[in-house]
């Protein structure tokens, strides 16, 4: 059964750092895209980054490029996102997703497995 479980949200002022974390079990990811998406209240789910696992190419979405960055660590099955110079706007639930096949674009109906998600608040 696959899992995906995500950590590291919280409340953070502007301008602060998180990290978040997305363990992955009962699953291989080497063929695989993994990706971080985002839902706000009352908005649609948000593509917010993706990694190929097997070479660690990335990609991200204009809103967060430059300020977000996405890894993996092979040995974990984990992946994170480094996210800098939050704002008020990045304020949702977090959620990690893996691809249903090896390529994957940004659109939330290429992944198949989702996690729980995890809550961001950034606010002063």
């Amino acid at each position: 059964q696959v899992q995906l479980v995500e950590s590291g949200g919280g409340l953070v002022q502007p301008g602060g750092s998180l990290r978040l974390s997305c363990a992955a079990s009962g699953t291989t990811l080497s063929d695989h895209v993994m990706a971080w998406f985002r839902q706000a209240p009352g908005k649609e789910h948000e593509f917010v980054a993706r990694i190929r696992w097997i070479d660690g190419t990335a990609d991200y979405a204009a809103s967060v490029k430059g300020r977000f960055t996405i890894s993996r660590d092979n040995a974990k099955d984990t992946i994170y996102l480094q996210m800098n110079s939050l704002k008020p706007e990045d304020t949702a639930v977090y959620y990690c997703a893996k691809s249903r096949f090896a390529i994957a674009t940004m659109t939330r109906d290429d992944y198949g497995y989702w996690g729980q998600g995890t809550q961001v608040t950034v606010s002063s």
